[in-house]
C-alpha cells in the first residue's frame, strides 16, 4: 500500500482522544484495512484499543482452528497484521493466489462496496474458498471485510467462517 493511501493514525487518535475525554473506557478499530496502522495508533492512544485481528485470533484459537484462509481487500490480504498476530500464537494465515486476490479485490471494489451482490460473484468466491481448502489445507476462513458476510451469508461451505464484523468486541461489551 503506498504511503499516500495509508490511513492516517492522527485522524484515528484525534477521534479516540475525544472519546477518552467524554469518558469512554475503550475503543474498537472495527474495520480491517485501517489495521495497517493499528500498532502505531495503539502506542499513542489514551484509550485501550481492541484489535479485530487479535479478537479474530482469539475466536480461531477457541474454535481449535490452525490454518485459516483470509479474504478481504487486497490491502487486508497482503498486509502483515493478520499473519503477525496469528503467528505469535502458532496459527497460520493463508491468502488466495495472486490471480484469486486480484479477482476478490476487483469484486470487492467493483461490486460489493456498491451494494451489488451477484450470485455469480458469490459462486466465484466460494470456488476460491474451496480451492484454498484443497490446495492450502485451510480449516477456517476469515471474512476480513464488512461486505463479505453479506454476500456469503447462508453459503454452503464446510469451513467455519470468522466474521470480523461480528466477533471483535462481543466478550468485551457484555
Amino acid at each position: 500500500m503506498p504511503a499516500s493511501s495509508s490511513p492516517s493514525p492522527i485522524i484515528w487518535l484525534q477521534g479516540w482522544n475525544r472519546l477518552a475525554d467524554a469518558g469512554a473506557d475503550f475503543a474498537v478499530l472495527a474495520a480491517n484495512t485501517p489495521h495497517i496502522v493499528f500498532d502505531q495508533i495503539r502506542e499513542r492512544s489514551r484509550l485501550p484499543l481492541i484489535s479485530i485481528a487479535e479478537t479474530t485470533y482469539d475466536k480461531a484459537r477457541e474454535s481449535g482452528l490452525q490454518r485459516l484462509g483470509l479474504l478481504g481487500t487486497r490491502f487486508t490480504m497482503e498486509a502483515k497484521f493478520y499473519p503477525e498476530v496469528f503467528a505469535r500464537g502458532g496459527l497460520t494465515i493463508v491468502t488466495p493466489s495472486e490471480t484469486e486476490r486480484t479477482l476478490v479485490n476487483e469484486k470487492y471494489f467493483g461490486e460489493l462496496l456498491k451494494n451489488v451482490f451477484l450470485p455469480e460473484t458469490r459462486d466465484q468466491l466460494l470456488a476460491i474458498i474451496n480451492q484454498m481448502k484443497q490446495r492450502d489445507a485451510i480449516d477456517g476462513l476469515i471474512l476480513g471485510g464488512t461486505e463479505l458476510p453479506l454476500i456469503l451469508r447462508g453459503a454452503e461451505c464446510d469451513l467455519p467462517f470468522l466474521d470480523t464484523t461480528l466477533d471483535p468486541c462481543r466478550p468485551d461489551c457484555r
